[in-house]
């Protein structure tokens, strides 16, 4: 094993934010970039037209609808570390792109909306989580606001999601009355100076609670409240545990104002001391050691027309093991040939920085020839087929009209390239010529209109089907199959990899279908 490699290895967190909408996701992300220095002005989530908008929100229809609708990966350092943040979608039409995200991080940051505790996409976002055992740092959010009593949230959050919290910090007073949060580590206080510039870092003034500087700023009844609720903290429970955080059991809690800068900078620093180095990756057939000496690694995402002047397809790379060098070669295991790796990048959301070397956990941007796959796998030769990356079921289906029929082929190329890229899922119905598209939410197919629009110059339309659900048909007799095939023809499609799927209006349709063809097997995800 390289000394040298495992330094730098152990030296890198990859961690996804995830929140319900408007929880203030984007937000953190913005202020985690400028205490880092990654950024010197932040942004702003709503921001109206001739202002800035958020650095990850690079996308027109975001800036336009202020919500993130893609994945972005931003790469930046602080304090000797090298930090791989992905700011995902919110909204719950866009948690397959979050889902697939998921399986390329170590850590995740639970954004939560001080008003309004534990929403319904945080639960489902949280259960994924749960589900790879990806650990949970939570920062409740927009203290300064009218929100629920602080006990109360901490006590939603373990009930709601069946997880025991440790609030390393605890703040004093909220709404109007907010003025600081106490670190329990260090046993200072953090104080808060409303009405602060929001576009750059505020400094902070750290006190002991028995300062006598504190009735500058403070009213005495609530420096008494928060001794009595920090006494009582203290007494209810055990120390923090990192071992239970790392397995998933445990949450460390922060509280803050992402907007006002307040509380991002001591999530920072935990961040780095408390989020886990990158780990061990299953495949088909073994698990991989990150400190491995070979270079392997997946594809988690695809995105064409990052750039709209050169046309390009970027795949997102989460390296496993080993080391990455600037035009090495590497092992296509799907396609089972070698291609050279140009060009790798790291971003700051659109913006992109040439890379020489990168490392297991790091996130690295590469050149799509039109080749690859979301799940493709990379080695220095192994064969090896990393494991975990879904593909669901989609829930809303739309008829593909295109203006102008001359055009069909450039259409074919559009919605190929964005389907590769996991935005939709195209589908090929037995009883006509039909294009049909697949997504798991119905603004997905807003977000396809406006690309296909702008990205490749072509008026389309959708038709709106009465499909709610779907599943892969697999089965072992062809004759059986023949059989199926007749009764549910006009049902069935093929997706793009020549899988079957049967589409149905209401889900006792499905129940039915799978009673009149019990050897039939219907999958809410994709074959492998």
């Amino acid at each position: 094993m390289n000394p040298q490699l495992s330094r730098d290895i152990d030296k890198r967190r990859t961690f996804a934010i995830i929140s319900h909408p408007d929880a203030g996701k984007t937000t953190v992300t913005e202020k985690l970039l400028l205490y880092s220095g990654a950024i010197q002005l932040a942004g702003t989530v709503k921001a109206k037209r001739g202002r800035q908008f958020a650095t990850s929100d690079w996308m027109e229809i975001e800036r336009q609808r202020g919500i993130s609708v893609t994945s972005s990966v931003l790469n930046f350092s602080y304090k000797e570390h090298e930090l791989n943040l992905i700011d995902t979608p919110g909204h719950k039409d866009f948690s397959e792109d979050t889902y697939r995200t998921l399986t390329a991080v170590d850590c995740a940051l639970m954004v939560v909306d001080a008003a309004k505790g534990i929403e319904s996409q945080t639960k489902k976002l949280f259960e994924i989580c749960r589900m790879r055992q990806i650990p949970i740092i939570a920062f409740i959010n927009k203290l300064d606001r009218p929100c629920k009593e602080p006990i109360e949230l901490i006590d939603e959050i373990e009930s709601v999601l069946g997880i025991s919290c440790y609030p390393i910090t605890w703040p004093l007073g909220q709404g109007p009355d907010f003025r600081g949060v106490y670190n329990r580590l260090e046993k200072n206080l953090s104080a808060f100076t409303p009405g602060s510039d929001q576009s750059r870092q505020v400094p902070v003034a750290k006190l002991d609670l028995g300062d006598p500087n504190l009735n500058e700023f403070c009213p005495p009844e609530l420096i008494s409240a928060l001794v009595d609720e920090i006494a009582m903290l203290d007494g209810a429970g055990a120390d923090f545990s990192r071992e239970s955080f790392l397995k998933g059991n445990l949450a460390p809690v922060f509280f803050g104002s992402a907007l006002n800068n307040f509380g991002i900078e001591t999530l920072l620093n935990t961040l780095i001391s408390l989020a886990p180095s990158p780990g061990s990756r299953p495949t088909k057939t073994r698990v991989v050691d990150p400190h491995e000496e070979k270079f392997s690694g997946f594809i988690f995402k695809i995105q064409a027309n990052m750039d709209p002047n050169h046309r390009d397809r970027v795949a997102f790379l989460r390296i496993c093991s080993g080391k990455f060098e600037r035009g090495m070669k590497v092992f296509h295991s799907r396609l089972e040939r070698e291609f050279r790796l140009g060009r790798p990048t790291q971003f700051l959301a659109q913006d992109r920085s040439l890379v020489d070397t990168a490392v297991a956990g790091d996130i690295v941007g590469v050149h799509d020839p039109g080749k690859f796959l979301i799940g493709d796998s990379f080695t220095e030769g192994e064969k090896l087929h990393f494991t975990g990356i879904p593909v669901f079921a989609p829930e809303n289906f739309a008829r593909v009209i295109l203006r102008d029929p001359l055009k069909s082929k450039q259409l074919n190329k559009a919605l190929t390239e964005l389907s590769e890229e996991g935005v939709l899922q195209l589908l090929f119905p037995f009883h006509s010529s039909d294009k049909f598209l697949g997504a798991v939410g119905i603004l997905q197919f807003d977000v396809v209109k406006f690309r296909i629009e702008k990205e490749y110059n072509l008026a389309m339309d959708f038709v709106i089907l009465p499909y709610t659900l779907s599943r892969w048909v697999s089965f072992e007799d062809k004759n059986l199959l023949e059989s199926f095939e007749d009764n549910c023809r006009e049902q069935l499609c093929k997706d793009k990899d020549g899988h079957t799927v049967v589409l149905v209006d209401e889900a006792w349709r499905l129940k039915y279908v799978q009673e009149k063809f019990p050897k039939i097997a219907l999958s809410p995800t994709a074959p492998i």
